[in-house]
């Protein structure tokens, strides 16, 4: 869905999403979180030169598992064939694939496991209240994973930093996402709480403490890093955390024009592309940062190791919907009392 989609059905414009966010489009999923992270995970398995059978342990981190009993991650094991691999969902909302990749990597340095899949999936599309046009543009679906595993040779994720900043979980929610009384009485309404200001102030300070801790864990400054691959949220936040660092824009991996804010999927899906334009070469010193709700946030110091192309190219696929996206929207745009009946091209029935 293009800005000049979103102007159709809500009170806006390209001019006025971008100029506050960077977003020029976002990609909305016809299928689920699990189907979305089923597919790239195989194409990462693919990529990796790795067979499921070997993968020893899958961590699904994401909001919008379509389950909340059993985890979404088994899902994701049983259609890949994994049937060695232990499985389990990790929420912390948009630095969840973060936090999945940081858990992985500690097992794998202590032993407990030879190999992990760790995926990012999102489909917050279906979270979005069109009523609030100062939030519904920001977010998109997607999903992005990467294979993990024991080596000789130094390299992945050498330093991480969790932390949560504290007193900072109401500016940024979805009340009754989960379990909830209101399930009893039909109440439930699912809305985003946004307060964007307070989020931006959270956001940049607690990135940029996570982002000093790593550094001084590795003995590094901002110049010893190739490459910074953050979390995808705002351009605003992209380039104040950059300005703070003193860090050249000229370095930073940009996907948000693309994808808008994909929570746990954005991180995986920007190194992707920038793995695609040739930007990660053999051997280099990235930098990662994230945050999300809580407000969750982290850091990492990820060595890439020789190879960039990958062994081969997975054939699976989803089909594509039959439609246009205000097809594809039509329940969302009904329930939250959205006209959008004049948009369609599939007639009922």
């Amino acid at each position: 869905m293009t800005n000049d989609d979103m102007a159709k059905i809500v009170d806006t414009s390209d001019e006025w999403i971008f100029s506050r966010s960077g977003i020029r489009q976002r990609q909305y999923s016809h299928v689920s979180t699990g189907e979305m992270g089923w597919l790239s995970a195989e194409r990462a398995l693919a990529t990796a030169g790795v067979d499921a059978d070997d993968i020893d342990l899958i961590i699904l981190g994401s909001t919008t598992p379509e389950e909340i009993c059993p985890n979404t991650a088994s899902y994701i094991k049983n259609k890949l064939g994994a049937k060695n691999a232990a499985a389990f969902d990790l929420n912390s909302a948009c630095t969840s694939w973060f936090y999945a990749l940081n858990t992985a990597t500690d097992m794998v340095k202590s032993g407990s496991i030879n190999k992990a899949l760790v995926i990012g999936s999102e489909r917050l599309s279906l979270a979005m209240d069109w009523q609030k046009r100062e939030s519904c543009f920001l977010f998109g679906d997607g999903a992005g994973s990467v294979v993990i595993e024991a080596a000789e040779q130094e390299g992945g994720l050498l330093a991480g930093k969790m932390s949560c900043v504290p007193d900072s979980r109401e500016c940024l929610r979805l009340p009754n996402w989960g379990m909830s009384p209101a399930h009893l009485t039909g109440d439930l309404y699912v809305s985003l709480d946004f307060d964007g200001a307070e989020i931006f102030k959270s956001a940049v300070k607690g990135m940029s403490d996570a982002i000093s801790d790593v550094l001084e864990k590795e003995g590094l400054t901002a110049a010893d890093i190739d490459l910074f691959v953050p979390h995808q949220a705002n351009i605003r936040i992209i380039q104040s955390l950059a300005k703070r660092l003193d860090f050249p824009m000229e370095k930073v991996v940009v996907a948000i024009d693309k994808y808008a804010n994909t929570s746990a999927a954005s991180i995986p899906l920007a190194l992707c592309d920038a793995l695609e334009d040739g930007r990660v070469k053999p051997g280099m010193t990235i930098l990662t940062a994230t945050f999300g709700a809580g407000l969750s946030c982290g850091a990492g110091i990820i060595k890439w190791g020789d190879r960039i192309e990958p062994v081969a190219i997975s054939d699976k696929s989803i089909p594509e919907f039959e439609g246009t996206v205000f097809d594809l929207m039509k329940d969302s745009f009904t329930h939250y009392g959205v006209d959008a009946d004049h948009l369609l091209t599939k007639s009922e029935g």
